[in-house]
């Protein structure tokens, strides 16, 4: 049962039937772009074992690196909620932006003029094809949610996001708010 519609700046939660979708479970992504060619989204709240200076060692931030999704692994994304300072940023939508001039953002970064809730940064994202993520919202793979934190969500916890996001929902939900990650090992 679908009730909101994606959108760009909204935000797509897994379905805790994704339990043993490796990319996927647990998730609660953020929708970059929506539109009939496709969708392109990051994870938030999947946090990968490194920062930014391990990546790029002319950086002098300490910002984590979050695992964006499975697509083009290989590259460096990020978001911000500060586009005065950083040129070409694309907005998605409350405030939030994706993107812009990379050399100036290390330049700010290195200054100490963004702080860890301005940006985000992301090895690869989530894409869909056109009419693809339609399809798993009609299969529940997803729900739908607005972005009720607007472009705080880029400082927002990410270990404890897919449950809050669930408890949320309430109902059924609820019991799969404490459930653990993997239930075969409970």
């Amino acid at each position: 049962m679908i009730t909101l519609k994606p959108k760009k700046g909204y935000l797509l939660v897994a379905e805790p039937s994704s339990i043993g979708d490796l990319s996927f479970s647990r998730s609660v992504v953020l929708l970059a772009d929506h539109n009939d060619e496709g969708s392109i989204g990051f994870i938030l709240n999947k946090p990968l074992g490194y920062s930014i200076k391990d990546l790029l060692p002319e950086v002098e931030g300490n910002f984590k690196i979050y695992n964006g999704g499975p697509v083009e692994q290989d590259n460096l994304y990020f978001i911000h909620n500060i586009p005065d300072l950083i040129p070409d940023s694309i907005e998605i939508s409350n405030g939030i932006y994706w993107g812009g001039d990379f050399e100036s953002t290390k330049h700010l970064i290195n200054q100490g003029k963004i702080k860890k809730g301005n940006i985000r940064f992301f090895l690869g994202y989530t894409g869909w094809a056109a009419h693809q993520l339609e399809d798993e919202l009609e299969d529940n793979s997803w729900i739908v949610s607005e972005n009720r934190y607007e472009n705080k969500i880029i400082g927002k916890s990410s270990t404890s996001f897919w449950k809050e996001k669930i408890m949320e929902l309430g109902g059924d939900y609820l019991i799969w708010s404490n459930s653990p990650e993997n239930p075969s090992l409970n």
